[in-house]
């Protein structure tokens, strides 16, 4: 069902996504100038510090730059944004050997946006390589009587599945299109199925996490996560349902899973509204005091998006026209584009009760902003 979406786009929707592209090459050819094949997270008054030396080289968020690098390369076309890109890889191969117990469900997020955006759009074979050693990595995390692939590696966690490994499990549809073995996909396929109905409750909102008996895949029990407590509506943990459930449907062509990520994107939507197009922290949680996280907006912008392009073309608009708004909301209100600053999106947060990492500039706010403009512009690589 190819289309531009560009085209699909109302003109004044098309020429303010176009006008962003000027905007994000300033933005983040200065920053790739800086930060280099360092490792960023939070900026801190406008300066990024490097996770290899102040924190974790196995930290989930570290595909995110090489993915906003390969991103601008494929806009642009300019060559000097692929050596810091490919540098980062290696570090990352590098944890394989140094901190391997420090891997989990999150090598999705680390290795799509790396190893294989590489491959994707260079096709590099030891890229390639990379990336399905990690997608054997994460298929090893998989419970074949539960049907579920587990979270973390702490000692309470051996039953839990978490909503955000809707994006990982890419890689493993990925690994099955590039090998012809199924075994990936069947994996992907069963784990989705699992949190579709744990995970993703009938009103379209979402558990962050889930613990399920470990023989046979019912809930026990949902703990609070990131939200504000269980049973409490995550926001970021309903944007991974909306853009996961999606891709899981393009990749599969399971129209179930398309019906899920629409549930939970029209659930989303309902909630957002209430609050001018900029999301919460959690849809459930006091109404003071408000705690802000525009990674929940820009996901879901993404989400929509892909919504967008496997639905029918009248039912189009309402996820374009969304996405848009979203996007638009975050730019206007939530953006920093001074290019002699680290850092795009403001106002993420990581947990509604951590104080160090709520309403900060968030890198990976940067990336999924950037696909989501460049994707509207007619300009994004498809890298998930």
């Amino acid at each position: 069902m190819a289309f531009s979406i560009p085209e699909a786009l109302p003109e004044q929707d098309r020429q303010w996504a176009e006008s962003l592209l000027p905007r994000l090459e300033a933005k983040f050819a200065a920053e790739r100038d800086r930060v280099g094949s360092h490792i960023p997270y939070i900026a801190e008054d406008g300066v990024y510090k490097d996770l290899k030396d102040v924190s974790d080289p196995a930290w989930w968020t570290n595909g995110f730059w090489p993915g906003i690098l390969w991103q601008m390369f494929h806009a642009t076309g300019d060559q000097a944004y692929v050596g810091p890109a490919r540098e980062v890889e290696k570090t990352l191969m590098n944890v394989i050997d140094t901190d391997f117990m420090g891997l989990h469900h999150d090598v999705g997020f680390m290795w799509l946006l790396s190893a294989v955006a590489d491959w994707r759009l260079t096709g590099d074979e030891r890229a390639k390589n990379r990336g399905l050693a990690a997608a054997t990595l994460l298929a090893g995390r998989f419970n074949p009587e539960a049907k579920f692939i587990r979270a973390w590696n702490l000692p309470e966690s051996e039953g839990w599945a978490i909503i955000d490994s809707m994006l990982n499990i890419q890689i493993l549809f990925w690994a099955s299109d590039v090998t012809g073995d199924p075994r990936f996909a069947d994996i992907a396929r069963m784990h989705a199925d699992t949190l579709s109905h744990t995970a993703v409750r009938p009103d379209g909102s979402c558990n962050h996490i889930v613990d399920l008996d470990l023989v046979t895949g019912e809930l026990r029990h949902n703990p609070g996560g990131q939200g504000y407590e269980s049973g409490s509506s995550w926001t970021r943990g309903q944007s991974w349902a909306i853009y996961g459930y999606a891709l899981a449907a393009h990749h599969s062509g399971k129209k179930e899973y398309l019906d899920v990520a629409k549930k939970v994107a029209h659930y989303f939507l309902a909630n957002v509204a209430l609050e001018n197009d900029l999301s919460l922290v959690d849809f459930r949680a006091p109404a003071e005091p408000k705690y802000w996280d525009a990674l929940a907006d820009v996901i879901t912008a993404c989400g929509l998006i892909e919504i967008a392009e496997q639905v029918p073309e009248l039912e189009r608009p309402l996820y374009l026209r969304w996405a848009v708004r979203l996007l638009r909301a975050v730019e206007a209100h939530w953006c920093d584009w001074d290019p002699s600053r680290d850092g795009l999106v403001q106002m993420c947060t990581g947990c509604y009760h951590k104080s160090d990492d709520r309403e900060v500039p968030m890198m990976y706010a940067d990336y999924y902003f950037v696909e989501a403009a460049l994707r509207l512009a007619g300009k994004g690589a498809r890298l998930w």
